[in-house]
């Protein structure tokens, strides 16, 4: 019974990576196709200072961008508490924007949440207007990048911002830290 017990776990988890598009791969292949993989896999990790060589030609929106980064660190760590002050500082900064409230309206739900899965379906909402804000504004400096993932939100799909290539999921962290690829360059 156990080795029946195994095998279907086993095939779960073959089947979730399957359907995510981010099977394992050598670092060549990776170089072809596209999808992005875990740190230790041929890539070096990326670090949070990355998102510093962004810049956002709205200085408000920058400020606020740099709060959506730490929100986005924060749900890679499934880190409830982080995600809530990251939260809230967006939600501060976003009285200074154009049309702020509906910003803040949506953020309040993240820093108001209980646990990480309704941070993290609130965080899909957030990143939606987040993007048409970043689109909007436009960069001054670096590149930022759309991801998404196919099964967020119960395979309803959704996307965030980056400013690396490599895929850290904020809808799955740890459990499905790569899955996702890049769907636009905003530069």
């Amino acid at each position: 019974m156990k080795t029946v017990t195994n095998f279907i776990i086993t095939l779960a988890a073959v089947t979730l990576l399957a359907a995510c598009g981010n099977s394992q791969k050598n670092a060549n292949a990776d170089a072809h196709d596209g999808h992005n993989h875990a740190a230790g896999e041929g890539h070096a990790a990326p670090t949070e200072k990355s998102s510093a060589t962004v810049s956002l030609k709205d200085d408000k929106l920058n400020a606020v961008y740099q709060h959506y980064v730490h929100l986005t660190n924060a749900l890679v760590k499934g880190d409830v508490a982080e995600a809530k002050v990251a939260a809230n500082a967006i939600e501060l900064g976003s009285k200074e924007l154009s049309n702020g409230t509906s910003l803040a309206t949506i953020v309040a739900k993240i820093g108001s949440a209980t646990d990480i899965d309704a941070q993290r379906i609130a965080f899909a909402e957030l990143s939606t207007n987040f993007i048409e804000r970043v689109k909007a504004s436009g960069l001054s400096s670096g590149e930022l990048y759309v991801d998404y993932c196919p099964m967020a939100l119960n395979d309803k799909g959704a996307s965030w911002l980056s400013s690396q290539k490599e895929i850290k999921n904020p809808y799955f962290g740890e459990n499905m830290l790569t899955c996702g690829d890049v769907k636009e360059t905003i530069n």
